[in-house]
């Protein structure tokens, strides 16, 4: 989403990027960010929250037209309503949602990409 949208600015079109991973957006450079600290996924709020999710897309239209300076970034003031636990597993190199065969899975996927890109196939 961040490339389009730096894509679309390049092209006249301005933009505002609603996300939960601010980290990799504002490295893409967008223009305007409104950053809600949700799980990823979520960043226009709480599934079924509807109030909620008016408030942040209303922000970030508001974002669109009040942002003076490139890479603009706000925060939403909105908390996850169960707290913080998710992301103690997103933070975590362990990954306790997968377990043994999964992880081994991905690393043989992982493995097969490297060697198909050492190949020069991808």
């Amino acid at each position: 989403m961040s490339l389009a949208a730096r894509y679309l600015e390049e092209n006249g079109i301005p933009t505002v990027v609603v996300a939960a991973a601010r980290d990799i957006v504002e490295t893409c450079g967008v223009a305007r960010l409104l950053f809600s600290d949700f799980p990823l996924g979520s960043p226009c709020g709480e599934p079924e929250n509807i109030a909620m999710q008016r408030e942040i897309v209303g922000r970030a239209l508001d974002l669109l037209e009040s942002a003076t300076e490139s890479r603009t970034t706000v925060q939403s003031p909105f908390e996850w309503h169960a707290g913080d636990d998710w992301k103690a597993k997103i933070f975590t190199q362990e990954q306790p949602w997968k377990d043994e065969e999964e992880t081994n899975e991905w690393l043989a996927r992982k493995e097969l990409y490297r060697n198909l890109k050492q190949e020069g196939k991808v």
